[in-house]
C-alpha cells in the first residue's frame, strides 16, 4: 500500500536526463545553489555546469561547490577559478594525502533555492551524459521536492561546513560525520559515513528484505555484507524472487571480480543474476516490493562502511512501479548468468575472484578503518584545502 504521504520523488531515468535537469535548475536559481559531487570532469558538460554556476554567482545567488579531491583527481586545480571570481565558494573535499586517502565524499547532490534537490549515481562528466544504451553509461537518479528538500539541504550544509575541519568550528558539524537516519513523511534519508558501527541504511535494507516478496537490485559495484546476502536467500526460500542486475562491461574490473565471487552461492540459493551489456552500468536502484532505495551508495563494503554516501528510502507504490518497469527495460539489454554456465568458467577466473574478494573484503576495509582510528586518535581529521598531486588513479565513481 502506498504511504499516506506522497514521497514527492520523480525518477531521472538516465544520466543525460538528470544532468540536463540539474543544469536547468542552476540556470534558474534565484537564491542558493549547493553542489556536492564526486567526479567533475573537464569536458563539455563540465564546462556547461561551470558557466551556469559562474552566471548564478554573478546574479547574486549564493553558490557553494564541494568536489572530492580523489574522485576529481584529473580536474585542474584552478578549474573553478571563474566561479570563485564571480563570488562562489568552491572547495576540495579531503585533499590527497596517503594517511587519509581512504575516505572519500562519494555523494552526488544538488540543492537549489531550498525548493528542489537532485540525488543519484551520476557524476558530472562525459560518461554520464547519455542514455546508457546508444551513448554513455547506464545511470539514474531522482529529483526531490517537498519534505525531502530541507534535510537534503541540511545534509549539504553540514558536509560543506564539516569538510573545512577547522577545530574551533568542527563541533558545530561533528554530527554530520557519523551515520544518520532522517525520517520524513513518506520515507527516510540515510547519510552514511566511515566506520564499522551501527549503519541505519544496512539495517533498513535487512528489515525490508525480511518481509519482501519481489526484490530487484541494481548496483554498479556489489560486495554486500553477509547479513544482506542471507536476506536475499531468505526471500527465495519463502517463495519470493530476487533479481540482481550488475555490470557486464565494468569500469573497475577488480571490483567486478570480487562481485562475481558471490555469484555461485547466490545462484545456488535461487537468486537470479543478470549482467547489463549495452554499456557500463553505474546505477544504484534497490526495489523491494513498493519500497525504493536510490542514491549514491552501492551494495558494497566501501559504500556501506568507508565512503560518505546519500541513500533515499521511499515507500511509494507509484515510484516503485515505474522503477520495476525500468528494471524490465534494463533486462532487455542484459544476459542472465545461470548456475550451469557459471560452473563452467575457467579456474583462473575462480582464482582471480577469490583474490579480489580477499583484498576488498579484508585488506581494503581493514586499512580504511585503521586509517580512521589513527585520524580520530591523532586529532587529524579530513580537511578542505589545497589539493596535492598524486599519481593518477581510477576513482570508483
Amino acid at each position: 500500500m502506498q504511504d499516506a504521504h506522497p514521497s514527492q520523488l520523480a525518477w531521472l531515468r538516465t544520466g543525460r536526463e538528470g544532468l540536463a535537469a540539474m543544469l536547468e535548475a542552476v540556470r534558474h536559481a534565484r537564491e542558493s545553489v549547493g553542489l556536492e559531487i564526486y567526479i567533475l570532469q573537464d569536458c563539455a558538460i563540465g564546462a556547461r555546469f561551470r558557466e551556469a554556476l559562474r552566471e548564478a554567482a554573478l546574479r547574486g545567488v549564493r553558490v557553494r561547490v564541494l568536489v572530492d579531491a580523489f574522485g576529481s583527481i584529473e580536474l585542474p586545480a584552478d578549474y573553478l577559478a571563474s566561479v570563485r571570481a564571480a563570488g562562489g565558494d568552491c572547495r576540495w573535499f579531503n585533499p590527497l594525502e596517503l594517511g587519509r586517502l581512504s575516505y572519500r565524499d562519494h555523494r552526488k547532490l544538488l540543492v537549489v533555492d531550498d525548493q528542489v534537490a537532485f540525488v543519484g549515481g551520476f557524476n558530472i562528466g562525459t560518461d554520464y551524459d547519455g542514455d546508457g544504451v546508444s551513448e554513455g553509461w547506464r545511470d539514474l537518479g531522482v529529483v526531490a521536492r517537498g519534505p525531502w528538500v530541507a534535510p537534503l539541504h541540511q545534509a549539504f550544509h553540514g558536509m560543506f561546513g564539516a569538510a573545512s575541519f577547522r577545530h574551533r568550528r568542527l563541533s558545530r558539524f561533528r554530527r554530520h560525520l557519523v551515520p544518520q537516519k532522517v525520517s520524513i513523511p513518506g520515507g527516510d534519508l540515510f547519510l552514511l559515513s566511515p566506520g564499522l558501527g551501527r549503519n541505519p541504511a544496512r539495517e533498513a535494507l535487512a528489515q525490508d528484505l525480511s518481509r519482501a516478496n519481489r526484490v530487484r537490485l541494481t548496483s554498479a559495484y556489489f560486495f554486500p555484507p553477509r547479513r544482506l546476502r542471507r536476506g536475499m536467500s531468505s526471500v527465495v526460500r519463502r517463495g519470493g524472487t530476487v533479481q540482481i542486475l550488475l555490470p557486464g562491461p565494468s569500469d573497475v574490473k577488480f571490483a567486478q571480480m570480487a562481485a562475481r565471487g558471490h555469484y555461485a552461492r547466490l545462484l545456488k540459493s535461487g537468486v537470479e543474476i543478470f549482467e547489463y551489456q549495452a554499456a557500463v552500468l553505474h546505477a544504484k536502484r534497490y526495489l523491494l516490493d513498493d519500497v525504493v532505495y536510490v542514491g549514491s551508495a552501492n551494495l558494497d563494503l566501501r559504500s556501506l562502511n568507508i565512503n560518505y554516501e546519500i541513500l533515499l528510502r521511499a515507500r511509494d507504490a507509484g515510484l516503485a512501479l515505474e522503477g520495476h518497469a525500468q528494471f524490465e527495460e534494463d533486462l532487455k539489454h542484459s544476459v542472465q548468468i545461470t548456475a550451469e554456465v557459471w560452473r563452467r568458467r575457467p579456474w583462473w577466473n575462480r582464482l582471480a575472484e577469490r583474490v579480489a574478494s580477499v583484498v576488498l573484503g579484508r585488506f581494503d576495509l581493514r586499512f580504511a578503518i585503521r586509517q580512521l582510528y589513527r585520524l580520530r586518535a591523532g586529532g587529524a581529521p579530513l580537511r578542505v584545502g589545497r589539493r596535492r598531486s598524486l599519481k593518477r588513479a581510477s576513482p570508483k565513481g
